[in-house]
């Protein structure tokens, strides 16, 4: 099933919007390429968080105390 913005794996829901998006793009191109959802999510995950590892970007959101 491809995911949206509005409807993503609930792993992602901790993840800074534009850190989740390219998760969700990278876990669609993976998808259309014939790898299944349970493979699929956690690459995306690995490969989104390096994406913003690179950038200096915040990956997850805060936690309210």
């Amino acid at each position: 099933m491809p995911w949206t913005r509005a409807n993503y794996p609930v792993s992602l829901k901790n993840f800074m919007a534009p850190v989740r998006n390219k998760a969700i793009e990278i876990a669609n191109a993976l998808l259309n390429e014939g790898m299944p959802e349970e493979r699929a999510i956690p690459i995306a995950t690995a490969r989104a968080e390096e994406w913003a590892t690179n950038r200096n970007m915040k990956i997850r959101k805060t936690k309210a105390a």
